[in-house]
């Protein structure tokens, strides 16, 4: 955590700056506790003046809304970044590695989302429609597997999605807490991942 970064980054423009800053402020919140996200500590850290985050986030509570409405923006730029596949079921597995890949990049935020690292904060509305439209590259894709016929027709797409995903996030959080060796996390990821797909499938077998 360089004081310097304010230096470093306002050149490269406003979004980068802002993005750095919430970096910052990220793992702050991760190291110190929610105690360090006031914004004297999180300019003292970036080596700016507390104006400069006002600017950017307007309060205290605009940083944690800010934190978690960025977490979910990148988990979507990475699942949109998954190539396309004329394969529905490997577009779907392509896409649950692109989420724990993220999750680990961005583990911090990660923690915002998920495990209310900041006492007291609730997402606005506009927050949670952001976090919502971040998985809807992954219900697309399960709707192609319904639609193509790998998943069964009956399958509510909602609910397809939704079991996937918490079969991910538990993988993930257990992993992300230490409770899961670097050498089974990922096995385990991919086997839980599967068993909640082969709940759906036409045939019956992963």
């Amino acid at each position: 955590m360089s004081g310097d970064l304010y230096t470093r980054t306002q050149a490269q423009g406003q979004e980068a700056l802002r993005a750095a800053l919430l970096d910052l402020a990220a793992q702050l919140l991760a190291a110190e506790g929610a105690a360090a996200l006031t914004m004297r500590r999180i300019a003292t850290a970036a080596g700016c003046s507390t104006t400069v985050l006002y600017r950017h986030f307007g309060a205290k509570d605009g940083i944690a809304e800010a934190l978690y409405q960025e977490g979910f923006d990148r988990l979507r730029r990475s699942l949109e970044a998954v190539p396309p596949s004329a394969d529905p079921p490997t577009h779907l597995a392509d896409l649950g590695r692109a989420y724990r890949e993220n999750a680990l990049t961005e583990r911090n935020l990660y923690q915002v989302m998920f495990a209310g690292l900041i006492p007291g904060f609730t997402p606005t509305p506009e927050a949670r429609a952001i976090a919502a439209a971040s998985l809807e590259v992954l219900r697309e894709a399960v709707r192609a597997c319904v639609a193509s016929g790998v998943f069964r027709p009956d399958a509510d797409v909602d609910e397809v999605t939704d079991v996937i995903w918490a079969a991910a996030h538990g993988s993930i959080t257990l992993e992300l807490a230490g409770h899961f060796t670097a050498e089974t996390a990922e096995h385990r990821y991919r086997t839980l991942t599967r068993a909640a797909v082969a709940a759906f499938l036409t045939n019956g077998s992963p």
